[in-house]
């Protein structure tokens, strides 16, 4: 996002700032004024240590209407996704959702986003209100070169809040995520399953497959739903979308959801022994087959070839 802010920021002769809240969160300005930022407004707070829409709301639209931005990114996360239409409900102000592509037209910002099931895209456009918001889908930007020597101005903003008057307080936490193992939204590689894998221990087959390849593993809703793989593991629209290298999918079927969330891979593998399933129609290579003689073989394979010396990509 960064990198996008600057592009940005250049055509538009603006600085880029960056908003962090939070507690203890200035071990965070170096990295964000190495990447780009000119200005780097700080909230923190013991208080803010878990995030709290009712409270980051607040503190948000103070530093947007104090210091008046022209444009305003948010991650497409789930923090992301939470705060920004409630930051925009706030201020009245306009909101392109999950944008895949920025740029500036006659000045203003051209926000691109899929629609209908990622078939059409829309360019959108904000004339009339101020700041210019959108959420932006993860790695759809190029990530900026850090420059070591870049010292940004830290500016520490008033938190201002009663803890007492909090509607909604964290009493506990919850993980989803497994300890230990590779997160969907951070690899290069994913192996998913869906409700083909026909069950909790046939995941093995994969799980085998994503050790050769250092990959992530992946599952659609059905699988996840089945109970299968924990909500972390869920790819498609009510889960997290990704961008890896490259995607295999076993044994899923291709529905809209789940296609959303997963179309933007650079590489799309398919393994279903339906040869009309609709998940060919977006994948790049196709393997008609049962996944459960399909996978291992291709597991061994993939050994054979690293123990032979070669380097997997």
């Amino acid at each position: 996002m960064l990198g996008k802010a600057k592009e940005l920021a250049n055509e538009l002769k603006q600085d880029i700032c960056a908003v962090i809240i939070g507690s203890e969160i200035r071990k965070f300005c170096n990295v964000l004024s190495t990447f780009g930022a000119n200005k780097i407004f700080i909230a923190e707070d013991d208080a803010l240590k878990e995030y709290n829409t009712e409270i980051y709301t607040p503190i948000l639209t103070r530093i947007i209407l104090k210091h008046k931005p022209n444009i305003l990114l948010f991650p497409a996360t789930k923090i992301g996704r939470d705060l920004a239409p409630r930051v925009a409900s706030t201020l009245k102000l306009g909101l392109a959702a999950d944008c895949i592509k920025l740029t500036i037209q006659n000045g203003k910002l051209l926000m691109t986003r899929p629609v209908y099931g990622d078939n059409i895209l829309a360019d959108i456009i904000c004339p009339n209100t101020r700041p210019q918001m959108a959420t932006i889908r993860a790695k759809m930007m190029e990530k900026a070169e850090p420059k070591q020597n870049e010292s940004a101005e830290v500016i520490k903003e008033p938190v201002n809040i009663n803890v007492d008057s909090f509607k909604t307080i964290v009493k506990e936490k919850k993980k989803t995520s497994i300890p230990g193992v590779k997160s969907i939204d951070e690899a290069d590689i994913i192996i998913s399953g869906g409700r083909g894998v026909g069950s909790k221990e046939t995941f093995k087959f994969i799980e085998e497959l994503a050790d050769v390849l250092n990959a992530a593993v992946g599952a659609s809703r059905a699988a996840v739903e089945a109970g299968w793989k924990p909500k972390s593991c869920q790819v498609g629209q009510s889960g997290t979308t990704v961008s890896p290298k490259i995607y295999i999918a076993c044994g899923i079927s291709g529905t809209t959801q789940h296609l959303v969330g997963m179309k933007g891979s650079d590489v799309i593998i398919a393994i279903n022994k339906d040869p009309e399933a609709p998940i060919f129609e977006v994948a790049n290579y196709g393997i008609v087959g049962d996944l459960k003689e399909v996978v291992p073989l291709l597991t061994k394979a993939l050994k054979e070839k690293k123990m032979g010396g070669y380097k997997i990509q």
